[in-house]
């Protein structure tokens, strides 16, 4: 997973690098997380199945960031792995591997509130793909 914080007025966000398409959309859940929480406490015990759709691959994105992160803020479940399953330019179907919050175990470094729209870009580049993605803290 390679990526970089982005400094926003108010909000930050990430850039993340990656050689394909399927593996920009994990590599963005990976680096949510791993802004949210440390990963390497993570377990990754339970399976849970994710399904989104978009409009084109920039709503796509955030779709599935937005659920993802959803998981956390509505589940209290902290993400370790993402295999996706298929991809196209409207659809995603993925598992994600989980663990439920544990206070003891669990460090949360940062609080994200919620994934936005604001200058998102999903796009190829002549070493693969890259995505920008701005979140409101």
């Amino acid at each position: 997973m390679k990526y970089e914080l982005i400094d926003h007025t108010a909000d930050f966000g990430i850039r993340v690098f990656s050689a394909d398409l399927q593996t920009l959309f994990a590599d963005a859940a990976c680096a949510l997380y791993d802004v949210i929480t440390e990963l390497e406490v993570v377990e990754g015990l339970n399976d849970i199945d994710i399904c989104v759709s978009g409009e084109d691959r920039p709503d796509l994105m955030v779709n599935w960031l937005r659920e993802v992160l959803y998981l956390w803020t509505g589940k209290q479940e902290l993400v370790k792995t993402v295999k996706i399953l298929s991809l196209s330019e409207y659809g995603l179907r993925a598992t994600v591997k989980t663990d439920t919050y544990n206070p003891e175990r669990h460090i949360i470094k940062n609080e994200i509130k919620a994934v936005t729209y604001h200058q998102i870009q999903v796009h190829e580049t002549a070493e693969g793909w890259e995505a920008e993605i701005i979140f409101d803290v």
